[in-house]
């Protein structure tokens, strides 16, 4: 018997030895993003947040060759499709305000709108249900100026028809967050960039946070967006869109998106009942579920319930990945144009599993 319970005893201690330390699982993840942390190379910046506890904020590579500037915890970095998350929340403001409703449709805002807008509502716009066009391939090949929100709505303005009836799919869309900002322009009197500092930077003190307008604002320890040719490291930080701020416009950094994350688990900015909608996966109208919230894609990762956002624009491929059950969150930014959209999502999976091998 004695025998017995000493080899239970061993089993149990080599079980408790073989478990890693937080240290060893940072380590590993070092590991993951050697190949940003070079001094010739656009990098990277990450965040581990466990507990409340920002346990990793490092910088990886250059943020500016002209500069020959390092990334750091505090350099910003273009979010692109990760801004969806507060164009969202700046609009569930209003309604939280009764200033605006979820079944508000884009007529009700702009009466000249086309028929069609009659069935697109808010709700529609937020879960990528909507059907409009993409504004991408509605602009001529010879422009040169940059589209901002207010040309998409001109756009849409100016066209009868739409992909598909309203809700019939789930199909995302970059023209429906640049119109949530003209609505939320239209109904504050505000502009978009003034509403988020007022509403939502501001009050979490993300003072290095904001949405960029070329010749209104200026980003402070800014990453330029690079690509990787052959020849050598070319700087490709701006596109003819990326001047629209509703669907990519924000830049920040991982000090200020520690504060933003922290936030989202109080009500501090938004009330619990628009958080969880926020949250919450919806449907297409044959019941098809989505993936997606308002301004959060959602997925079920190694039996986890997980809220997040890529972010893939000329030059940046960002991710923002919340595990609310353990209070775990990874941030990856970076100002190289590698990989698809989502090969951030590929490199936070490997970062959970350290964490979380189950």
């Amino acid at each position: 018997m004695k025998k017995i319970i000493a080899v239970a005893m061993m089993g149990l201690l080599s079980s408790c030895s073989s478990e890693k330390t937080t240290e060893q699982k940072l380590v590993e993840v070092d590991q993951l993003f050697s190949a940003y942390d070079s001094l010739e190379m656009p990098g990277a910046a990450v965040m581990i947040i466990q507990d409340g506890v920002a346990i990793l904020q490092k910088g990886y590579g250059i943020a500016d060759f002209e500069q020959n500037i390092a990334v750091t915890s505090k350099t910003n970095f273009r979010l692109a499709s990760v801004t969806k998350q507060f164009t969202a929340m700046s609009i569930l403001q209003l309604i939280e305000r009764g200033e605006l409703y979820l079944d508000t449709s884009l007529v009700d805002i702009f009466p000249g709108f086309p028929e069609y807008g009659n069935e697109i509502t808010i709700e529609h716009l937020l879960q990528h249900t909507s059907g409009l066009f993409d504004y991408e391939g509605m602009v001529p090949k010879e422009q040169t100026r940059q589209v901002n929100d207010k040309d998409v709505l001109e756009m849409m303005m100016g066209i009868n028809e739409s992909y598909f009836a309203v809700g019939e799919k789930h199909q995302y869309s970059n023209t429906a967050y640049a119109l949530l900002t003209q609505i939320l322009e239209k109904i504050t009197g505000m502009a978009f960039r003034d509403y988020l500092k007022e509403n939502i930077f501001d009050p979490l003190e993300m003072n290095n946070t904001l949405a960029h307008e070329k010749g209104i604002n200026q980003v402070s320890n800014r990453a330029y967006g690079h690509t990787i040719e052959e020849t050598g490291v070319k700087r490709t930080d701006q596109s003819l869109f990326s001047a629209v701020l509703g669907d990519g416009g924000i830049y920040s950094n991982l000090e200020d998106l520690y504060k933003w994350d922290q936030s989202l688990y109080t009500d501090q900015i938004l009330g619990a009942e628009y958080l969880e909608m926020a949250f919450t996966d919806h449907k297409t109208n044959d019941g098809k579920v989505m993936s997606y919230g308002y301004g959060w894609r959602l997925e079920n990762y190694k039996g986890m319930d997980i809220i997040y956002h890529t972010g893939s624009s000329i030059g940046f491929r960002n991710i923002l990945y919340r595990i609310p059950s353990k209070n775990f969150t990874a941030v990856i930014l970076t100002n190289r144009d590698e990989g698809g959209e989502f090969s951030t999502h590929v490199k936070v999976h490997e970062v959970v599993d350290i964490f979380f091998n189950q």
